[in-house]
């Protein structure tokens, strides 16, 4: 569901990705690991194309992203198909846990109330039952972080990109993150990508790709 191939990306005199090539299958579960500096965040904004890569093609659902025939409309395809977890959860403080995940569909001009219906189930599935009213500073960082991945489900993407979703987290919150992610793919069907650290959590992963230099230098295949 998602080929990208000879990603490059250069800042200036740093050359950041030196001709990547990925390919994810619909459903899987896959980290990418490396050291700092690897490419691992620049490639995954590539993917999410939050960024646009100096040379390469890009295709995701068969939609050419980048390259010959690329679409246009980038902001509107990464609202519909792509979901986003970050370290930083990035809620609006003033929104409580429900309104923040209602965001993205009200910016796809989706209804309001069938959202709200939508965005209070996927919080409850993600044991937020009780906390739907609470403002962000009034939840602890795993809650915090359980907004953010309803957030990033509430369009029904069907891929879903996330970078070090648990560097801010205890182990404890950690491990329900991680497990979180697979009890996620086997009951909405969804495809994720993750950057992490955390090679505990790399290793249950379906497969694990690792970066060095600006390259894959593993696909995990």
């Amino acid at each position: 569901m998602l080929k990208g191939t000879g990603l490059r990306k250069s800042y200036g005199d740093l050359t950041v990705l030196k001709g990547v090539d990925i390919e994810i299958k619909k459903g899987e579960v896959v980290s990418i690991v490396g050291a700092s500096g690897a490419g691992k965040s620049t490639l995954l904004h590539i993917i999410g194309t939050l960024d646009a890569p100096d040379a390469g093609t890009l295709e995701i659902n068969g939609k050419a992203i980048y390259g010959s025939g690329r679409n246009n409309n980038l902001a509107a395809f990464r609202n519909e198909h792509i979901g986003f977890v970050f370290q930083f959860h990035n809620l609006l403080p003033e929104f409580t846990a429900v309104e923040n995940v209602m965001i993205p569909g009200l910016i796809a001009k989706g209804n309001a109330g069938q959202l709200r219906t939508r965005a209070l189930a996927l919080l409850q599935t993600l044991g937020l039952e009780g906390r739907e009213e609470h403002k962000p500073a009034e939840m602890s960082g795993g809650e915090q972080q359980r907004v953010a991945v309803a957030r990033a489900l509430i369009n029904s993407p069907s891929l879903i990109l996330a970078d070090e979703p648990s560097g801010n987290l205890d182990s404890k919150n950690a491990k329900e993150l991680h497990e979180l992610f697979f009890k996620l793919r086997d009951d909405f069907g969804q495809t994720f990508v993750i950057v992490t650290h955390n090679q505990e959590f790399a290793n249950m992963t379906h497969r694990k790709l690792v970066m060095k230099d600006g390259v894959i230098v593993n696909n995990g295949g």
